[in-house]
């Protein structure tokens, strides 16, 4: 029974590769992308020889390079049989792919999947590998997590952002006239309470945390906070794109119009099920946990590249049960 479960590792490593868009010999789509060794292209009989289970590769592994568009290694795959975890000598993958010039690593015993930026944190459980055109738009990503950890957030960090010279208008400027002026301009203040939360954050990324908890009660501007956090973020660079989940239609609507009023001059937000062909241009994106999950449309329409930073709001509710699998399935620093 043992050996008839294991011969499937190569198989599912394999389809899972075809699947996101690696090739192993040149057909109508393109080249191979696919190799065992830097320049050497690979044959049906040397993939064939490393046997079902890998069992004829050295410790029973074997590293794929998967190349660019130059044929320059991009990713090294560590492929495992299906009796080893795929964790185990993830140091030696690690050493493998800077001495190819690799920034990224995927392990896999053909069930269980990392993804691993080797310049942002620890390898990420994946459900299905990235394409080719996923990994070279991450590969232009550059985060600095040392600029996020040191960015100053004043209780103005949102105003900047909806009226850069607001400090320096009549409006502001006169006592009497201040809070009026802030209401017609419809200006958004931090309050102490929500910059302590958002240092929290900082100081969790500089102790290399990747995944954040924020319990807020309700009425204390949960929205404005996860704004400023979005701002943080991509202001920073540790963030390109933006995933905002919500359990409910009405506040898909009510995140969206928040961060367009108080973040639109810098970042563009959008609903994904309105601009279904068009979110990749947008920072932000915002949808139900049900819309994604409908028909697996997570996985089939994105890759686990495309969003550097989830926050699930209301997320006792929305990322319980079924729906965590489209929180998890995302690489990336998560809220």
């Amino acid at each position: 029974m043992m050996a008839a479960k294991e011969a499937k590792a190569r198989i599912k490593i394999n389809k899972l590769l075809e699947e996101a868009g690696w090739r192993f010999f040149d057909d109508g789509k393109g080249k191979a992308n696919i190799v065992l060794e830097p320049k050497v292209k690979l044959t049906k009989a040397a993939i064939d020889a490393l046997g079902e289970n890998f069992e004829s590769a050295t410790n029973g592994f074997i590293d794929f390079l998967l190349l660019d568009d130059s044929s320059f290694p991009l990713v090294v795959l560590e492929a495992k049989s299906e009796d080893k975890n795929p964790l185990i000598g993830k140091e030696q993958a690690r050493r493998y792919a800077k001495s190819q010039n690799c920034r990224f690593v995927i392990l896999s015993n053909g069930n269980l999947h990392y993804f691993w930026d080797l310049e942002q944190g620890n390898p990420h459980i994946i459900t299905r590998f990235p394409s080719p055109d996923s990994i070279k738009g991450y590969h232009r990503f550059q985060p600095n997590p040392q600029r996020l950890i040191t960015e100053t957030i004043g209780k103005d960090h949102i105003a900047l952002t909806q009226m850069p010279g607001y400090a320096s208008e009549a409006g502001w400027k006169s006592e009497a006239e201040r809070d009026a002026f802030v209401q017609k301009n419809r200006l958004r203040f931090l309050r102490d309470y929500q910059r302590r939360a958002i240092r929290a954050i900082q100081d969790a990324v500089a102790e290399g945390g990747s995944r954040f908890l924020l319990e807020m009660a309700t009425g204390t501007g949960k929205t404005l906070t996860a704004a400023a956090i979005i701002k943080l973020f991509l202001r920073t660079g540790n963030a390109r794109r933006v995933l905002f989940l919500v359990d409910r239609l009405e506040l898909e609507e009510q995140a969206n119009k928040a961060f367009i009023a108080q973040l639109k001059n810098d970042y563009t937000s959008v609903i994904y099920k309105e601009r279904r062909d068009e979110w990749r241009k947008a920072e932000i994106v915002v949808t139900t946990v049900q819309s994604l999950l409908f028909n697996d449309k997570y996985k089939r329409l994105f890759s686990p590249t495309d969003f550097d930073l989830v926050i699930s709001d209301e997320a006792h509710r929305s990322i319980g049960g079924n729906a965590r699998a489209v929180f998890e399935y995302f690489v990336g620093y998560k809220l």
